[in-house]
C-alpha cells in the first residue's frame, strides 16, 4: 500500500470586508485589556440563542456516494463542483463562515495579515516570543477545498494557518448550523468528524446546513490551551478579585458590628 495522501487546502474568498485590526503588544497591562475574568472567566447569556441538536448520519456505500455527488453537483449554481477519486475517497469544498468575538494572536514581528496575505499563505518566518492581537474580519466567508477524510481539527487549524494565527486551535471550534422551520439550530463537531461529508449529505443548501467556526466556550475552561502569559494573567486577575471580594466582606461586617455596638450604646443600664 501507497503512503495516505496528504490533504490539501485551498482557500477562496467571498468577503471584502475590513478587518478591523486592534493591534497590541502582549505586555502584562495590554494583555488585560483582552484577557479579563468578565470576558474569559464568566459565562455570560448569548444574544444569539442558538439550540444545540444532535442529528445523526448515516453511513453511505460506494455507489450511494456516487449517488449523492451526482445529485449535489446538480444541484449547484457555481463551478464548486465534489469530484469522485480512484479510491474512493473525495473532494469537495466547504464554506466557513467565521463568528469570533475576541482577537487572535500573530507574530508581532508580522504586520496583521490582509486577505491577499491570507490568499498567499505563511511564508518563510523565525521564531519570535511577543505577540500581536488584532480581529479577525468580522462575518468573514471562506472557501476550503478539502478531502472526504479531511478532519474538523484540520479544517480549524488551516483556517488559522491561512491567517497566521499562533492561538492554540483548541480554542475555536466548528460548527455544524441549521435552519428549520423557523429556528436556528447549532451543533459543535467533534474533532474527528469530516465537514465534507456532513455536506455530501447535507446537499448543497446553506438553510439545510453551514458550518461556523468559533470561540469553544462550552463546558469546563481548558487551561491547557493557553499560554504561559495568559495564565500569569488570569491569577493576578483572580488575585485583585479576591482582594475586592474580601474587602468588601470585610466592609459589610465592620458596619453591622459598629451598628451593634451604637445600639448596646444606646440602651439603658439596668
Amino acid at each position: 500500500m501507497g503512503e495516505a495522501e496528504t490533504p490539501s487546502f485551498e482557500m477562496t474568498w467571498s468577503s471584502t470586508t475590513s478587518s478591523g485590526y486592534c493591534s497590541q503588544e502582549d505586555s502584562d497591562s495590554e494583555l488585560e485589556q483582552y484577557f479579563t475574568a468578565r470576558t474569559s472567566l464568566v459565562r455570560r447569556p448569548r444574544r444569539d440563542q442558538d439550540e444545540p441538536v444532535e442529528w445523526e448520519t448515516p453511513d453511505l456505500s460506494q455507489a450511494e456516494i456516487e449517488q449523492k455527488i451526482k445529485e449535489y453537483n446538480g444541484q449547484i449554481n457555481s463551478n464548486l463542483f465534489m469530484s469522485l477519486n480512484k479510491d474512493g475517497s473525495y473532494t469537495g469544498f466547504i464554506k466557513v463562515q467565521l463568528k469570533l468575538v475576541r482577537p487572535v494572536s500573530v507574530p508581532s514581528s508580522k504586520k496583521p495579515p490582509s486577505l491577499q496575505d491570507a490568499r498567499r499563505g505563511p511564508g518563510r518566518s523565525t521564531a519570535v516570543r511577543r505577540r500581536t492581537s488584532f480581529y479577525l474580519p468580522k462575518d468573514a466567508v471562506k472557501h476550503l477545498h478539502v478531502l472526504s477524510r479531511t478532519r474538523a481539527h484540520e479544517v480549524i487549524e488551516a483556517l488559522l494557518r491561512k491567517f497566521l494565527v499562533v492561538d492554540d486551535p483548541r480554542k475555536f471550534a466548528l460548527f455544524e448550523r441549521a435552519e428549520r422551520h423557523g429556528q436556528v439550530y447549532l451543533r459543535k463537531l467533534s474533532d474527528d468528524e469530516q465537514p465534507l461529508r456532513l455536506r455530501l449529505l447535507a446537499g448543497p443548501s446553506e438553510k439545510a446546513m453551514s458550518f461556523v467556526l468559533k470561540e469553544n466556550d462550552s463546558g469546563e475552561v481548558n487551561w491547557d490551551a493557553f499560554s504561559m502569559p495568559e495564565l500569569h494573567n488570569f491569577l493576578r486577575i483572580l488575585q485583585r478579585e479576591e482582594e475586592e471580594h474580601l474587602r468588601q466582606i470585610l466592609q459589610k461586617y465592620s458596619y453591622c458590628r459598629q451598628k451593634i455596638q451604637e445600639a448596646l450604646h444606646a440602651c439603658p443600664l439596668g
